[in-house]
Order: structure tokens, then C-alpha cells, then sequence
């Protein structure tokens, strides 16, 4: 069976994201594991491959349908920095426009199927702000690319085993908890349960964090378990969803057996993942319909072009990505 083709998009090109794409597909365990193509400018990827000392032989295609038929690092050139100069290492919004544009072409290739899944390399948000542009995530923003309703989409960290879903993401911890209702918990839990199985996971079983401290203690610190988790949770069980919980925050992650870790907020989760893996963790959109992730950390423009990012993070997400589209294939085969 043929290796799936993957687009990797280059994020914020004055920043790491070429370095880490280029040592990423470099790296014999991408290669072993899907066809890489990068998606961005040609000419920002040769700035950080000669400034990092790094030896590759770049090949532009003029579509995915050419992946794979040379051995060298092959690259979707979208001309980017041709009228604008690329400036390293700065803010701009000519490097936000770039990153939201070779992400969006990689989306769309994904749902026109020339390539199975989309990695994305660190934007600078910023930047895309900078360019006038609506960005408050790549959940909402991949949400946007493929049609599917912004409340649909969710983010799952991803880093060795763990999987951590975020009810809510990039807002005030005020709006968050005006977010967190029956029916968004019911989402989050459904799009949880679905994105496991699509990964081969056959009884998925799902904790589900509290939003006070303790879980609320039974009322005393606040009473939203009560009103709004618990009862979400029980219907989730009557769907038929196996889902436990609700967990004190602080506590939750120790707790074996689980397949998936629902958290409230950003922090809850973020915080979690940051302290576990650092800079290997990758981000991955569920509720789409296209295989898509990120990375965890960010654009590092204080060290853009100087040999010192790791791409473990993107590793690590080509893997997990390539391996959910073999399992989507062999389903599609049964």
C-alpha cells in the first residue's frame, strides 16, 4: 500500500516554521511514515535551510499530484516573498497573510483529497492580525476552510499517549464559562468519541474535567458541575458514549485507563501538556472533515534561523496524522 501524502504547511515563514519543516521532513521516521510535501515560499525555505547549515535538495511541483516522484525535499512553491521581502525574525503582516494563505491551500487540497492530512508549522498571531485577518485558532479557522459550524471544532493536544480536548480555547476565562453549556459539552464529547475511533481506538473511554476547583465539591466552590457538567455527561451516557467525570482538574491526568481528556479552558489543558512535553506536543483540529494539526508551541522568532528549533512537534503530529489516514483507508476498505 502506497504512503499517504501529507501537506506541511510552513506557518509564519520568519520564524522557525521553515526550519522545523525541512528538519521534519528530513527525518527518516516522516519519510518512513507518509509522502511530505511543504506548502509556503521556495525562497524563505533556501533563507533558513543555508542559514542553519542545513544540506537539502529542494524541488519545486507544481501540484500534489507530483509528490513523491523525486527524492528530495519536495515544496508547493506559492511564490509568496516575491513583491514583499521576507524579514526574519520580525513581525509583519506580510508574514501572517503568508502563513494563513499556504495553510488555507493545504486545507483545500486536503477536501479537493490530493493529500490525506495537513500538518501546519507555528503561525504568529500577531502578524495574521496585523493582516486584517479573523484568527483566534486553527479550530475555528480549519472550522471556516472546510464549512463546518466554528462550535463544531475542537482541539486535541497530542504528545505520547495523551490526548487532551479543549470544551473551550482562545477566549477570556469570563467567555469561556458563558461557553460551557449542555449542548457545547454534548459536541466536545461526540466529536471526542468519533475523532478515537477514527484513530483506531474501538471503545473509546473519555474522562471529563471539572470547571471549579475540586470539581465544584459538591456546591461549595461553585455550582456549574451540578448544573451544566453532570447532566451533559449523563446524556452522553445515554447516547452511548462511555465518558466519566466530573474530574477535578488537578487530579484528572493521573488517572490511567482513558483514551481522551476533556478540560473546560485553555489553562486546564495547555498547562498540562506544556509541562509533560515540552515542544513535542502537536495540536490536532476534531469535529472537521479533514485530518488536520499543528504544533503546540510558537513561532520562536527570536531564534529564526539559527539551527536551535526541534521539530519533534511536527514528528510527531506527521505521525499521528499518517497513521489515522491509514486507518481511515483500511475502514474505507473493509
Amino acid at each position: 500500500m502506497t504512503l499517504p501524502k501529507l501537506a506541511l504547511s510552513m506557518g509564519d515563514q520568519a520564524g522557525i516554521g521553515p526550519e522545523i519543516a525541512l528538519k521534519a521532513v528530513l527525518d527518516p521516521r516522516v519519510r518512513a511514515a507518509c509522502i511530505p510535501v511543504l506548502v509556503g515560499d521556495r525562497a524563505a525555505l533556501e533563507w533558513h535551510a543555508q542559514a542553519c547549515g542545513i544540506a537539502a535538495d529542494i524541488v519545486s511541483i507544481d501540484g500534489f499530484a507530483q509528490a513523491g516522484q523525486s527524492t528530495g525535499v519536495e515544496i508547493v512553491d506559492l511564490r509568496q516573498f516575491e513583491k514583499t521581502l521576507l524579514q526574519p525574525g520580525e513581525i509583519a503582516a506580510a508574514h501572517g497573510q503568508a502563513a494563513v494563505d499556504a495553510a488555507a491551500f493545504a486545507i483545500k487540497a486536503a477536501m479537493r483529497h490530493e493529500v490525506e492530512a495537513v500538518v501546519a508549522c507555528p503561525q504568529t498571531e500577531l502578524a495574521i492580525h496585523q493582516a486584517g485577518i479573523e484568527f483566534d485558532g486553527y479550530p475555528s479557522f480549519v472550522a471556516r476552510c472546510t464549512g463546518t459550524p466554528v462550535d463544531d471544532a475542537f482541539l486535541m493536544l497530542c504528545f505520547d499517549a495523551r490526548r487532551i480536548v479543549h470544551t473551550t480555547l482562545h477566549v477570556s476565562l469570563r467567555r469561556s464559562i458563558d461557553l460551557i453549556t449542555h449542548a457545547r459539552l454534548m459536541r466536545v464529547m461526540q466529536a471526542t468519541h468519533d475523532v478515537l475511533r477514527g484513530l483506531g481506538v474501538a471503545a473509546p473511554r473519555i474522562a471529563v474535567s471539572g470547571l471549579n476547583p475540586h470539581a465544584g465539591e459538591g456546591g461549595m466552590f461553585g455550582e456549574e458541575e451540578i448544573t451544566t457538567i453532570t447532566p451533559a455527561i449523563e446524556a452522553a451516557r445515554q447516547a452511548g458514549l462511555h465518558v466519566e467525570g466530573p474530574f477535578g482538574a488537578d487530579t484528572m491526568f493521573h488517572k490511567t485507563g482513558y483514551d481522551a481528556y476533556i478540560v473546560m479552558y485553555h489553562d486546564q489543558g495547555h498547562l498540562a501538556a506544556k509541562l509533560l512535553a515540552t515542544n513535542r506536543t502537536a495540536g490536532m483540529t476534531i469535529g472537521t472533515p479533514i485530518l488536520f494539526s499543528s504544533v503546540a508551541h510558537g513561532s520562536a522568532l527570536d531564534i529564526a534561523g539559527q539551527n536551535k528549533a526541534s521539530p519533534e512537534a511536527v514528528v510527531e503530529a506527521v505521525q499521528r496524522l499518517a497513521g489515522a489516514a491509514m486507518h481511515r483507508r483500511s475502514l474505507a476498505h473493509a
